[in-house]
């Protein structure tokens, strides 16, 4: 299975236009997805952003609920009625939106960061602070858990001959 892996902070050339890591760019072109959709995240101020994995998952958040509920109306105005869809060129870039970089906040850099099935576009200075914070939350959950999975935590086996 291909992932998005890894981060990578592009600038904005003076068109708003962004090259998209090649690495991404490989991802989506094996999904087969004809350009790059983007939806605002509702848990950062970053933009999700994938092809058919990622409309997958969306399709999975909605699949439970009954459609035309209250539930599925908020879910589907949030996550297909904010959404956009990006042509992405011959040489890779994308044309970010206005209301892309008003909903992360980006100026004259973007930080694409992998999340497996889909990636985020960040401005670069915000997504350090999120880092941040989530590696305390790592470390705190690992605190929680203890030391589960490693050599150190297991039973010792005695082996007899």
């Amino acid at each position: 299975m291909d992932l998005f892996l890894s981060s990578f902070t592009n600038k904005l050339d003076a068109k708003g236009r962004v090259s998209i890591p090649a690495p991404f760019r490989g991802v989506l072109t094996r999904d087969g997805f004809e350009g790059l959709y983007v939806t605002p995240s509702f848990e950062a101020q970053a933009v999700d952003c994938g092809g058919h994995a990622l409309l997958r998952e969306i399709d999975a958040l909605l699949a439970p609920l009954s459609t035309g509920s209250h539930d599925w109306e908020a879910f589907a105005a949030t996550l297909y009625g904010q959404s956009e869809i990006l042509k992405i060129d011959g040489e890779g870039r994308i044309v970010v939106s206005d209301s892309i970089k008003a909903h992360a906040a980006i100026r004259a850099e973007i930080t694409f960061v992998g999340m497996g099935r889909k990636f985020q576009l960040w401005e670069p200075e915000r997504f350090q602070a999120y880092l941040a914070e989530a590696k305390g939350r790592v470390r705190e959950a690992r605190k929680q858990l203890g030391s589960l999975g490693t050599a150190a935590s297991r039973p010792a086996v005695e082996v007899r001959e």
